[in-house]
């Protein structure tokens, strides 16, 4: 399952996915997982997440982010659920469709290994892809 918090700056896209990591740290019995490009969550998520600041690995795009979310799910195959913050800045791009391209891997990469996604993104709600609105929460 892949779920898409999208609005513009300001909107309270970050808040609602704090509130599910939150909420999934009672009810979740495998290992969550929080990627953000820098460390601006650090004191608002619960220390039992494991929270990953992206840019310190100097990776850049959708193949790289691929990967690296490939490589955590091989070194831990207890991840349940993965929370990716602005993936417009992890994919370094506002692109539509390379955000729908992205959200179509993690839905089959998340079915094939039993792993839920939810992510943010500054995405105008009223004009995104019609792909993209599937996601959206």
């Amino acid at each position: 399952m892949v779920k898409l918090f999208a609005g513009l700056s300001g909107t309270g896209k970050t808040k609602r996915m704090l509130n599910e990591i939150n909420e999934a740290v009672e009810k979740e019995s495998g290992s969550l997982v929080c990627i953000e490009l820098k460390t601006s969550l650090r004191y608002d998520v619960n220390y039992k997440v494991r929270l990953i600041e992206y840019q310190s690995y100097g990776l850049e795009g959708a193949e790289a982010l691929k990967a690296f979310i490939s490589g955590l799910h091989a070194g831990n195959f207890d991840i349940s659920h993965i929370y990716l913050k602005s993936i417009h800045r992890l994919l370094a791009t506002d692109d539509a469709h390379e955000m729908a391209a992205f959200c179509r891997w993690c839905e089959d990469f998340g079915k094939a290994n039993n792993i839920q996604f939810t992510m943010t993104a500054r995405l105008d709600p009223e004009t995104a892809t019609e792909e993209l609105k599937a996601y959206m929460a």
